[in-house]
């Protein structure tokens, strides 16, 4: 990945990560925070998940990017860091994998992994906004519910066999990945501020979509596909949609081009670029509902504002829907603590 001269880049000194937060993001966010039992399971995990144990497991089998280890992500880093005004620098790690794939995870202190595949698949300039999406993340406070998300999936193979258990960590990981899906329309904010190029954004949607041989795609066409998707059809079809994204952590790659395409075009890219932007020091001036009622007024997309006929009829009925998952996600807090509880005597007996 060769490494271009560098070019001068607009600073957003004191932004707010609320600048690049997606509405649907923050509505889900808000939503999972509210479900009965949630606030149990995350505060059962954080004592269980020791943050040094976590970040050695990385530590020990990923190589650490700085001056001499990948140092150009490095130079990439402390210049995403500076443009976003980050308080902190978070480390970064490159994991030996083909798989295309970036992701910010820890519960105190953030750290963002890049896989050798992504690495060999991007430019420079794309590897830009990659690494501004993940920086992103880890300012906008998702890397504590990726971190529980990546757990809970587990402890739901696990607790598979608990009838109830297992049900109620089914759901509330199912809350997770929707929320996850939604937290990538604002690391894909994020990435295009560090950049500043909207077109290398586009083509990063179009190598995770097609690979590498951009000779052979055309952003256009590649945007059509996102129109013809989201033109509303039957219930079947909306049926379709809910089976085809349900185990998937990311919205896909058509759909978050035009999502960027879409955010660029009404102009909240411009206005930041312009100076136009929120500040952190005015984060606990507001309350967080001000700002998704706000936002929801010029956004219209995500699953609680789809025209799709399945959609609204599930929409319809959620209030059912939210109240159960909650008695599930206090079910599954109670069935976590118990098996664990009873993995630690156990542990204590064999010794």
């Amino acid at each position: 990945m060769s490494q271009p001269p560098a070019t001068t880049r607009t600073l957003f000194p004191g932004i707010s990560s609320r600048a690049w937060e997606h509405p649907a993001d923050r509505t889900a966010l808000t939503a999972l925070r509210g479900l009965k039992g949630f606030d149990q399971i995350l505060k059962l995990l954080s004592g269980m998940l020791r943050e040094r144990q976590h970040r050695l497991l990385y530590l020990a089998s990923s190589a650490r990017v700085g001056p001499r280890q990948f140092a150009d992500l490095d130079v990439l880093l402390d210049e995403c860091v500076q443009v976003l005004d980050a308080p902190v620098k978070p480390e970064m790690f490159v994991m030996q994998s083909p798989a295309a794939t970036a992701y910010t995870i820890g519960m105190d202190k953030p750290f963002i992994v890049i896989s050798t595949g992504l690495y060999d698949l991007m430019t420079h300039e794309q590897m830009r906004f990659v690494v501004g999406h993940e920086l992103g993340h880890a300012l906008s406070g998702h890397a504590v519910y990726r971190t529980m998300l990546m757990h809970l999936i587990r402890l739901a193979s696990s607790f598979g066999f608990i009838p109830i258990g297992g049900w109620a960590l089914r759901a509330i990981v199912a809350a997770l990945l929707e929320w996850q899906r939604k937290s990538e329309l604002s690391g894909d904010r994020a990435g295009p501020l560090c950049a500043q190029d909207i077109d290398v954004a586009i083509r990063v949607d179009l190598k995770l979509a097609g690979g590498a041989r951009l000779d052979k795609l055309d952003s256009q066409a590649f945007l059509a596909q996102a129109r013809e998707y989201e033109q509303t059809g039957d219930m079947r079809d909306g049926l379709l949609k809910l089976l085809n994204l349900e185990l998937q952590t990311h919205p896909f790659s058509v759909l978050r081009a035009a999502a960027l395409t879409k955010w660029v075009d009404t102009g909240g890219y411009g206005a930041i670029m312009a100076g136009d932007y929120p500040l952190r020091a005015d984060d606990d001036k507001g309350g967080w509902g001000d700002d998704i009622a706000a936002a929801a007024r010029h956004y219209k997309d995500g699953f609680d504002q789809s025209d799709d006929p399945l959609i609204r009829g599930i929409r319809d009925g959620l209030g059912g829907i939210i109240d159960g998952v909650g008695h599930a996600a206090t079910n599954a807090a109670d069935s976590v603590s118990r098996k664990i509880s009873e993995w630690r005597r156990s542990s204590k007996t064999d010794e």
